[in-house]
């Protein structure tokens, strides 16, 4: 008997009815479902008494964000998706070689698809989401309420029957359309992020407010790391009623708190040369040692108040009083309120050597030596500011590849490179699932050349059609897709121009990308439903592949399904005539042909394997079916094998 592959994504409802089940068996009951399989159910009334006081009495007041349609974005949230991810070697770069990733499809989808295999591996989500100004998304809203529960809801059908929702301000779900959108996103983004990971979304003053309320539920509020200001416009928008709009924003949440590092910038030439003095340890400068922000005086923090002694005569300085140490100084403002120390008493005396005291004006002061280390960067708190950030900086940059009239309104390179640099400042795969014009990925480019580090990104973008009287139609570009996929083929291009200074990244796996379109699984409906088949439709399911679908197209599938990234590389063999696929060296042999002989199972299981995957009846005989165990038990016992 040969183990199945599911061909679909877990179900994380039943994951977590499972967890339960191991902290409160006792909790958990069992039930027959409509397929006649057992399924595990929660007795929520035991549930209730297992906690008892930490349960919140039904008709209780308590602080809730919530809307229409709330509980069922989660609940579909963690539904299982049948969805797969079919390669376009025809749109990629180096497709055999390349980490980056490029996903066409709706993003809700993909990142279901992607949830497992890239669980906490991702370092930072950067996305530029619908701002909700009334006609600027459209999505699919096979999660939304009922057109029946609300008679709002307007737009047309896809191809597939999906509804696509435009969200104008005159519909009385104005913001429940955005935040079921946003919601369910954010919740499946969350588990992508690695513990050292963070999110940075952009967004104005439209859903500010609603998003950091999302944001603080699903990350948490103590994951909250800023709002950030970012001057976007400094003239102003023009549609603006009353008082000008000027600034977006950048809301930014870690995955853990406690590991998140966030890397300031280089220090510019005139930023070095404040480092004037020079000891033993390097150049320097001076900092005082006093405190000048929150919680500076005394009386909000008495242990950081207490004099520092200093003895002129030998240039020394105690905490304590001894002889000779007669000038007291006194931390305190010009208005002669009392200060604090940034350091304490017990820091002053273990790093004694990092202090100096100078004289300033008629008094004594004490500073800090700050030394000029290789890793030091400033804080990016005061930077958000500049002038390079003006978005109008965006149709220039994309002016300079011949796109400025065919995506208006992309966002500027030298913010999402800011963010970029600062975030992952070294190697990590960077994810975008608004992907739009694909500045992520010029930032990613531009900035591994610039610092020559590896980052990798993963892009997704909703193929919205453009409209057919656009210049971007004219110009051949039909959906958004087109024209990211372009933006990054002339980057790379661009990067492999005889300018380029860094020739190792000229042929760099970085320096390439592997498209793929979200479609439906490759498996017939009876794969999933074996109950359904009826007797006239017994030719159609001798097998349960659909005849469109190609090796690799399966390939991916299972892939995913194992939990092997999208990027590792692939290589193909014929052996016997048959076409064998060799994923991350021979961490995963899948063969995908019909009339497999034991010859071919040999050949594979001589290669050792983690995963051996194969077509179910691909075998050429029973007698084939029968040896297929023994010779993998012969060659390759510790072998994962099977089939779909």
């Amino acid at each position: 008997m040969f183990d199945k592959l599911s061909m679909r994504t877990k179900d994380l409802t039943e994951d977590n009815v499972e967890k339960i089940a191991q902290l409160f068996p006792s909790c958990v009951t069992e039930a027959i479902s409509e397929d006649g399989s057992i399924r595990h159910l929660i007795d929520f009334e035991a549930l209730k008494r297992q906690l008892s006081e930490d349960v919140i009495p039904d008709g209780k007041e308590r602080y809730v964000f919530t809307w229409p349609g709330k509980s069922k974005t989660q609940s579909y949230a963690n539904t299982s998706s049948t969805c797969t991810l079919r390669p376009k070697r025809n749109k990629s770069i180096n497709f055999d070689i390349s980490e980056n990733i490029y996903i066409e499809g709706d993003n809700f989808e993909a990142l279901k698809l992607l949830r497992e295999t890239y669980l906490g591996k991702i370092k930072l989500i950067y996305i530029d989401p619908p701002y909700n100004t009334g006609n600027d998304f459209v999505y699919n809203d096979c999660f939304s309420l009922s057109s029946k529960q609300y008679n709002l809801v307007n737009g047309d059908l896809d191809d597939d029957g999906n509804r696509l929702i435009p969200n104008p301000n005159s519909s009385g779900k104005f913001h429940t359309i955005w935040l079921n959108m946003m919601y369910s996103r954010l919740l499946l983004s969350k588990d992508l992020l690695s513990e050292d990971g963070v999110i940075f979304i952009s967004i104005d003053d439209n859903e500010v407010h609603n998003l950091r309320k999302i944001c603080d539920e699903i990350f948490g509020s103590n994951a909250f790391v800023a709002c950030i200001p970012i001057l976007s416009n400094p003239r102003g928008r023009q549609s603006s009623s009353f008082i000008a709009q000027t600034h977006e924003y950048g809301l930014v949440y870690a995955k853990n708190i406690d590991k998140c590092k966030i890397s300031g910038e280089e220090l510019t030439v005139d930023q070095k040369k404040e480092y004037s003095y020079t000891d033993s340890k390097g150049s320097y400068r001076l900092l005082g040692l006093r405190l000048r922000g929150g919680r500076a005086t005394a009386t909000e923090s008495p242990t950081l108040h207490f004099p520092i002694y200093y003895n002129e005569k030998n240039n020394d300085f105690s905490v304590e009083h001894l002889d000779g140490y007669d000038y007291e100084i006194i931390p305190k403002f010009e208005d002669g309120t009392l200060g604090t120390w940034r350091w304490s008493k017990k820091k002053i005396i273990s790093q004694k050597d990092e202090l100096v005291v100078k004289p300033v004006k008629n008094r004594y002061d004490v500073f800090q030596k700050d030394y000029l280390t290789a890793d030091k960067r400033m804080k990016l708190k005061s930077l958000w500011n500049e002038k390079e950030i003006n978005y109008d900086n965006s149709a220039r940059e994309l002016s300079a590849l011949d796109l400025a009239d065919v995506f208006p309104y992309a966002k500027p390179l030298y913010l999402i490179k800011k963010i970029v640099k600062s975030m992952v400042p070294d190697s990590g795969i960077i994810m975008d699932f608004f992907s739009g014009s694909a500045t992520t990925a010029q930032a990613v480019f531009e900035a591994n050349v610039e610092d020559g580090n590896n980052r990798r990104f993963i892009l997704i973008q909703w193929p919205e059609i453009c409209p057919k009287e656009s210049t971007a139609f004219a110009r051949g570009f039909y959906n958004i897709c087109d024209i990211g996929e372009e933006r990054i083929r002339r980057v790379i291009n661009s990067l492999n121009s005889p300018q380029t200074t860094l020739d190792s990244l000229k042929t760099h796996q970085s320096q390439g990308y592997r498209v793929f379109v979200i479609d439906d699984s490759n498996m017939n409906d009876v794969f999933y439903d074996p109950q359904s088949l009826k007797k006239d439709i017994l030719d159609y399911a001798t097998d349960n592949i659909k005849s469109d679908r190609t090796g690799e197209d399966l390939l991916f599938q299972v892939m995913l399904e194992l939990g092997i990234e999208l990027s590792a590389p692939i290589s193909k063999d014929t052996i016997n005539s048959k076409e064998i696929f060799f994923v991350d060296s021979n961490y995963l042999i899948a063969c995908f042909d019909q009339d497999i002989d034991d010859d071919i199972v040999t050949t594979i299981a001589d290669r050792k394997p983690y995963y051996a995957v194969f077509r179910d009846s691909s075998m050429s005989s029973d007698a084939v079916a029968i040896n297929f165990n023994e010779i993998f038990k012969t060659y390759s016992p510790n072998t994962i094998t099977k089939v779909l």
